[in-house]
């Protein structure tokens, strides 16, 4: 069981998750529970370190020290919920990412899990106690504490379920399953019983922030079944939420599962290249080399014979490092000018039934042109296709397909 910042939000909250942690361990299950901070208090604590850090210009690595201090969060939320479940009689005792061990690399901030060991947390549970584990964080091969990125507590979540070889992983959030598209924009949106791993992975990858996108892979390379629910729902209210599992039959006879947007994207025009081979590797490398990603890409001709003209969408708040790489570059990639346009979002639809179904971009296209949609770039995969618009007309352009594939209704 994992709940997030909001679902532990404050003493009254903490209290609500260890009845729903009870009732888990009453059915004589073994139960290990993953937390996040209280909401606000990672940024708050990430405001002390960007405080000090202002202080002065002197170098100094202080990433370490970093994970040190937001990681206390989830300490703090884990010792609570300890607390709270022994009130209601039920053993329970916190562990710290360290204590299991979760052994990740030596990249603070944004650590990658590398191995679990469970036996003494594996033993703890089998004797009973419910294991309450602050999540987020590991140890660094230095023996230091490491955490692993915003929104690390799912993949903490579902890394600690595949070595445990849990039966499932259930992840309850603010929301009460996985829905079309966002329910704030379309009223109509409508919760989805089950979804497949496949479809998850795009969705999140594309701009649905219910599930961590690490999170997902890697319940998908484990085929662990993820439960998506939510904590808010009142006692005796059913709270199925949405099964996150591999794909069946039944799931092919929907074309499009859902829609998902993001308005963090930036496009980056280089314009008069030079039109010889190896010029997009060059482009990718020095994004690679900047640490900037690189999403949508197309490459088009220009008017004069021997030059071409390459779009390419990289995130909002990498724009000013990618155009400083571009520009350092420019004589080893041989371009005339940027152009940059950051007033531009991405819009996909996903669906797994999209492999054995034809006409899908057809009706994609068709959809927003009869809305005037301009559409500047697009990019498509097996079970993907994503478009990039002008950013006023997003929520425009999610009502509109979500009407157009008839996602309100049950299939």
């Amino acid at each position: 069981m994992k709940f997030g910042g909001t679902s532990v939000a404050d003493l009254e909250r903490i209290r609500h998750v260890a009845e729903l942690v009870s009732q888990e361990a009453a059915k004589g299950n073994e139960v290990a529970v993953v937390v996040s901070a209280m909401s606000g208090q990672t940024n708050r604590l990430v405001g002390y370190v960007d405080a000090l850090s202002a202080d002065s210009d002197i170098g100094g690595s202080i990433d370490d020290e970093y994970d040190a201090i937001v990681a206390s969060g989830e300490q703090v939320t884990s010792g609570l919920l300890a607390i709270a479940l022994r009130r209601r009689g039920v053993k329970a005792r916190s562990w710290q990412g360290w204590q299991i061990p979760l052994q990740t690399d030596g990249a603070h901030a944004s650590a990658r899990i590398k191995d679990i060991e469970t036996l003494a947390f594996n033993q703890s549970l089998k004797d009973g106690i419910v294991g309450v584990v602050a999540g987020f964080q590991g140890i660094s091969p230095e023996g230091r504490v490491s955490t692993l990125g915003r929104g690390g507590s799912d993949t903490s979540a579902v890394a600690l379920a595949v070595a445990l070889k849990a039966d499932r992983c259930d992840i309850y959030t603010d929301v009460d399953g996985v829905y079309t598209t966002d329910p704030r924009i379309v009223s109509d949106a409508r919760r989805l019983k089950r979804i497949a791993f496949e479809e998850m992975l795009e969705l999140a990858s594309q701009g649905a922030k219910v599930l961590q996108t690490r999170s997902v892979e890697l319940a998908m390379n484990n085929n662990l079944p993820i439960r998506v629910l939510t904590s808010f729902a009142k006692p005796g209210v059913p709270n199925p939420g949405t099964l996150v599992c591999a794909e069946d039959e039944n799931m092919e006879e929907r074309v499009v599962s859902g829609v998902a947007y993001s308005r963090d994207e930036a496009q980056i025009s280089l314009l008069k290249l030079r039109d010889v081979p190896g010029i997009v590797a060059n482009i990718c490398a020095t994004m690679s080399q900047a640490n900037v990603i690189v999403d949508m890409i197309v490459q088009g001709t220009s008017r004069k014979e021997d030059q071409a003209n390459i779009v390419f969408t990289v995130g909002r708040r990498d724009v000013e490092k990618a155009v400083a790489a571009l520009e350092a570059a420019q004589e080893k990639i041989g371009f005339g000018s940027i152009l940059v346009n950051d007033k531009v979002s991405k819009v996909s639809i996903v669906g797994i039934g999209m492999r054995s179904h034809t006409g899908v971009a057809h009706t994609m296209f068709e959809a927003l042109a009869d809305r005037g949609i301009n559409i500047e770039v697009i990019a498509t995969s097996e079970i993907k296709i994503s478009v990039l618009i002008d950013t006023e007309y997003t929520e425009l352009a999610v009502r509109a397909l979500h009407s157009a594939f008839e996602l309100e209704v049950e299939s």
